[in-house]
């Protein structure tokens, strides 16, 4: 098992050590402080909890989340760049602190095709329930019981994960390479832990699962999560795929976010298209270039309100806007009244009055 700190990965990164062996420190914020020549310091690196923030953008993560961003690596790919990087105790002359420990015994597995994805998540979800707290904060969003069931969300499994993926193998589904699912010191096939929250299937224009996000609970940083076994023996990092509400139409709506897709989708009736998140982007090219084929001939964007006033997702926004662009179909962009940050909170706001 690899155990990362910040201390180890800063090494790697066009960052400066701290000064004076100081357990935290100011560095510029690659999303805000890119005027005045690297003078503006905002962006605060905290060594002993291992996170980073930006009080004056917002931005902020942890390990991985700065490692993808100084190197423009693909969060998903992170883990095991870190690795190769740390193996050899030094990168560009720089000396690699030795805190970290390294063992190569949790190969991770090919992803596994859409069609086992999609058995395994369907099957699983049917197993599962949806506690009363979670569907009523689903019908706080404007959601119908009908609306919720038809989704299939459910709430994550507390106990019992060893015994699901029994269930799954004795009906002949294969567990290799589906995110959220490996092997554990016995040897025996289990689904990773979680956080208590939300399970959200995320679905291709076919209405195939391909992987699945968790609202977490008691959380506002970081409330999305993909159900990922990444690092762990067998297992599977999720693919930052993208989420398709409703059938495929020749207008479709651009949004972030998966239960937002549905709710706007449930709300409206329209076709919406939501990426995980304004900077992952990985998918957007494939999978407008499917729908294209399938008559798809304007997209509208739907960003929450807030990318008016933070830089880190203008730019996201920006990047997302020219690969559009470059594939020479229609789009436009939504806008809305800020306070009702989401056009899923826009519309049920209006709905119910708040208009």
């Amino acid at each position: 098992m690899e155990i990362f700190h910040m201390r180890d990965v800063i090494p790697l990164l066009p960052l400066p050590y701290p000064p004076n062996d100081r357990s935290s420190y100011y560095v510029p914020c690659p999303c805000c402080d890119k005027e005045g020549g690297g003078k503006e310091k905002h962006l605060n690196i905290d060594l002993v909890k291992d996170v980073f923030r930006c009080p004056r953008c917002g931005w902020n993560g942890g390990i991985f989340d700065l490692y993808a961003l100084y190197t423009n690596t693909p969060r998903a790919e992170v883990r095991n760049e870190i690795i190769r990087n740390l193996s050899g105790n030094h990168i560009k002359g720089r000396h690699i602190p030795k805190s970290v420990t390294i063992t190569h015994e949790t190969t991770e597995s090919p992803v596994a095709g859409i069609e086992m994805r999609d058995a395994v998540y369907t099957i699983l979800l049917f197993m599962l329930t949806l506690d009363p707290d979670h569907m009523r904060n689903l019908q706080s969003r404007g959601l119908t019981e009908q609306d919720i069931n038809g989704n299939v969300y459910r709430t994550t499994p507390v106990i019992g994960e060893k015994t699901l993926a029994k269930q799954l193998l004795e009906i002949g589904l294969s567990l290799a390479g589906v995110p959220g699912f490996y092997t554990d010191v016995s040897g025996d096939w289990t689904l990773v832990a979680s956080k208590r929250g939300i399970m959200v299937p995320v679905r291709d224009s076919q209405g195939r699962i391909q992987g699945i996000q968790i609202r977490r609970d008691y959380t506002e940083k970081r409330k999305y999560r993909w159900l990922s076994s990444s690092g762990m023996k067998d297992g599977r990092g999720a693919e930052g795929w993208i989420h398709m509400a409703g059938p495929v139409s020749k207008s479709i709506l651009l949004t972030e976010g998966p239960m937002k897709a549905d709710i706007i989708h449930c709300l409206t009736g329209l076709s919406v298209l939501a990426v995980p998140g304004v900077n992952s982007l990985k998918y957007l090219e494939k999978t407008l270039a499917e729908l294209i084929e399938q008559g798809v001939r304007q997209v509208m964007t739907a960003f929450d309100m807030d990318f008016l006033r933070n830089a880190y997702v203008q730019d996201g926004y920006s990047e997302l806007v020219n690969r559009i662009s470059r594939m020479g179909i229609e789009y436009g962009t939504y806008l809305w009244r800020p306070d009702l940050n989401g056009l899923d909170d826009y519309i049920w706001g209006c709905a119910s009055g708040a208009e």
